[in-house]
């Protein structure tokens, strides 16, 4: 019997974690798979271990793993196949299959590019765009981002597009946000390339909510799951052979 096992990254965010739950029961809810269930890398409950085995125990012997993950770093590479490899090797007789995280595709950079706009409407020459990412030792991340800000810039039509990671890369957000306040001549939009909502995020609103109290042109997207097409993708991933 198939099954499909979604995981998220996990966030000590009450409200984050709630987040991330409600938009994989609206998943679950239009996908026609008996045996469906939620888990958490790190942080929020249920671990991994355990939506694997309530797979199991409720008659799986094909489960289809989704990361909700945008890129593939660390936690791709290593963490998440390194678990489901321990778990396979207690329940040998399951078929595993992990799908590959979101990756650069169009649906999620047109989606990014319409929540600027609904966010700051018309832009021009002068404004400037601020992607934010979650930050990696991985290399291939800044590959990643360096297409987004190509993308963007397309759709967008604007130059001053760029990027910043809120740990582990550089360079970092307060002081990326505070040097483009400095020289922007027209809107700023900080755009956050993370899925949820979480501690990282409330980092990111509080920043944007102080410069805009000191009258700075400024505006904030949300999270990437604002947009309808981040469910959609999702949906397209665990119905897919």
């Amino acid at each position: 019997m198939k099954a499909i096992l979604y995981i998220g990254h996990g966030t000590r965010s009450t409200k984050g974690s709630e987040e991330v739950k409600d938009f994989i029961q609206r998943v679950i809810e239009k996908i026609n798979i008996p045996i469906q269930e939620i888990s958490f890398l790190e942080l929020t409950q249920p671990l991994i271990r355990e939506g694997f085995e309530r797979c199991v125990n409720r008659g799986a012997t094909q489960i289809t793993v989704i990361p909700l993950f945008l890129l593939a770093a660390g936690h791709i590479k290593q963490d998440i196949p390194q678990t489901i490899a321990s778990l396979q090797a207690r329940y040998p007789d399951v078929e595993v299959q992990i799908k590959d995280p979101f990756g650069v595709q169009k649906a999620i950079l047109d989606a990014m590019a319409e929540l600027v706009s609904a966010a700051a409407g018309d832009l021009d020459s002068q404004d400037q765009l601020l992607i934010v990412g979650r930050g990696s030792s991985d290399p291939s991340i800044h590959v990643d981002f360096a297409n987004i800000v190509s993308g963007m810039r397309e759709r967008l039509g604007i130059e001053h597009v760029s990027v910043c990671y809120l740990a582990a890369a550089e360079p970092r957000f307060n002081e990326r946000l505070e040097e483009i306040v400095q020289i922007a001549r027209g809107k700023i939009i900080v755009l956050p390339y993370l899925l949820f909502s979480g501690l990282l995020l409330a980092e990111v609103n509080q920043r944007v909510l102080e410069w805009r109290k000191r009258g700075k042109p400024i505006f904030h997207t949300g999270p990437l799951s604002n947009h309808k097409s981040i469910e959609e993708i999702v949906i397209a991933r665990a119905t897919s052979s």
